[in-house]
């Protein structure tokens, strides 16, 4: 089975899927928001077909760790997008995932065509590689 992550954004939500073998991930699709019920339905057409089991969902927390409002709204996102999906959804840390994102994009040959949206899929691979590391730490 596939687990995907999701880049909340203000603007777009970025993609990634990654198979259950532990290895990389995959950025998908970035989608542009729309209203919530949208955005949800947007979310799982670009996952239908996958196999996901699993949707992790990128916590955008504050430096020093605490919640502030981006992140309660990923959370809120991430209980809105169990309730649609029927499937298990979680949230992981994803503190300068696009930072580091848009550092991997430059590195890249090619063109920059789609930049933005090309960073919010990087990131949300980022984070599920996050996400897996974070898993494997705990297993260790």
């Amino acid at each position: 089975m596939a687990i995907a992550a999701i880049d909340l954004g203000k603007r777009r939500i970025g993609i990634a899927i990654s198979n259950d073998d532990d290895h990389g991930a995959l950025p998908l699709d970035a989608i542009e928001r729309r209203g919530l019920r949208t955005d949800l339905a947007a979310t799982m057409r670009c996952l239908e077909g996958r196999g996901v089991s699993l949707i992790v969902v990128g916590l955008p927390l504050n430096m020093d760790g605490s919640r502030g409002p981006a992140a309660r709204a990923a959370e809120d996102f991430a209980a809105r997008l169990r309730e649609f999906s029927g499937l298990p959804v979680e949230t992981c840390d994803e503190r300068l995932s696009s930072v580091e994102a848009e550092e991997r994009l430059r590195e890249l040959p090619g063109r920059r065509g789609r930049r933005k949206e090309r960073i919010d899929a990087l990131a949300a691979a980022i984070i599920l590689e996050r996400w897996r590391e974070g898993r494997r730490g705990a297993r260790g």
